[in-house]
């Protein structure tokens, strides 16, 4: 439920309709926009049936969202979300590039892919230190040693860093050296990570899991801003399907679909889509056509030594020839790189 107020409503008016909703056992999120302010009521909405909010002072309407995931939802807030990641704005025109290894696997290999696709135009450095794999004797990262090292890469160059979150139990060491947490697809509907990850203000990229609708994913995005946490890019990156030839399924449909039904920026990784180089860059391409707010893509320095993912990784070559026509793309599309 949307508790709209109206422009003159005082401080405390606003307190009053606060504590009015905590009385009945329901959560209120207040927000403030340039025109509006707006509550929005999460819980039980039975318990409001009868209760004439509508005559409290400072309400001007009170109406129902329908949507299962409220707080999520385009009803909530007509405005874009704009992420902030460091200094770099994912959302509302702004597309952020995000680029880096699967796995961390040394601080030399690390500070020679960052320096090469920064210099492509690459906003956000990725790398994972925790990495859940299929089979338990593959590489699983380095733990905070791998941390440190993608935090030390970062500053070297200026850009933000988003590493992967298994377990809330890491949520403390993460926090510590990453500007993002990512949240992957075997993960995404591990809600007490969620949960507590929506009690941090650190920004969230919420990957979509493998057999995920939207509404499952913007239902996982409902956890993390139910805790109070609004800072959510979701990232579509394939679904399974009968398809044999890629590693998944790019729904790119997803991006003006999730549009459509949320206010949440959404980026694309092609790379975990395709599990193929050679399908990348056309399906970055049509990430950015689709309205994408930012695109995920895997660079390794040398893709055959790679310790995970290595098959699926472009070459800085590869990823700067991309980066050329994406930033064409997007002056098209009117969005900022």
């Amino acid at each position: 439920m949307i508790i709209v107020l109206k422009p003159n409503s005082s401080d405390k008016d606003i307190d009053h309709i606060l504590d009015r909703i905590r009385e009945l056992g329901l959560k209120p999120h207040l927000s403030r926009g340039e025109h509006r302010t707006i509550i929005g009521v999460i819980g039980d909405e039975n318990k409001l049936q009868a209760q004439p909010l509508q005559a409290i002072p400072g309400v001007e309407q009170v109406f129902a969202i329908m949507k299962p995931f409220k707080l999520a939802s385009r009803e909530f807030n007509k405005k874009d979300t704009v992420v902030a990641v460091g200094k770099v704005k994912i959302g509302g025109g702004s597309m952020a590039m995000i680029a880096g290894p699967c796995a961390i696997e040394s601080l030399a290999i690390l500070d020679e892919i960052a320096t090469s696709v920064k210099s492509s135009g690459a906003a956000i450095l990725r790398g994972g230190a925790f990495k859940p794999r299929t089979s338990p004797y593959s590489f699983q990262g380095l733990g905070e040693d791998g941390l440190k090292i993608l935090r030390d890469v970062g500053a070297k160059h200026d850009m933000p860093v988003v590493t992967e979150i298994m377990d809330p139990r890491q949520i403390p060491l993460v926090e510590r050296y990453a500007d993002m947490f990512q949240v992957g697809a075997r993960n995404m509907q591990n809600f007490d990570l969620l949960k507590e990850l929506g009690m941090t203000k650190k920004p969230i990229l919420l990957k979509r899991g493998m057999s995920a609708t939207v509404k499952d994913m913007l239902m996982s995005a409902e956890y993390v801003l139910s805790e109070g946490n609004p800072n959510v890019v979701l990232c579509e990156r394939g679904v399974r399907s009968f398809e044999d030839s890629t590693r998944n399924m790019l729904d790119l449909s997803s991006v003006p679909n999730v549009k459509g039904q949320s206010h949440l920026p959404i980026i694309v990784d092609p790379s975990h889509a395709t599990g193929r180089p050679d399908l990348i860059p056309a399906m970055a391409f049509a990430a950015v056509a689709a309205g994408a707010d930012g695109v995920h893509i895997e660079v390794h320095s040398s893709p055959e030594k790679a310790l995970s993912d290595g098959p699926q990784a472009l070459l800085p070559k590869q990823f700067a020839d991309v980066m050329v026509m994406v930033r064409k793309l997007a002056e098209v599309m009117g969005k900022t790189v």
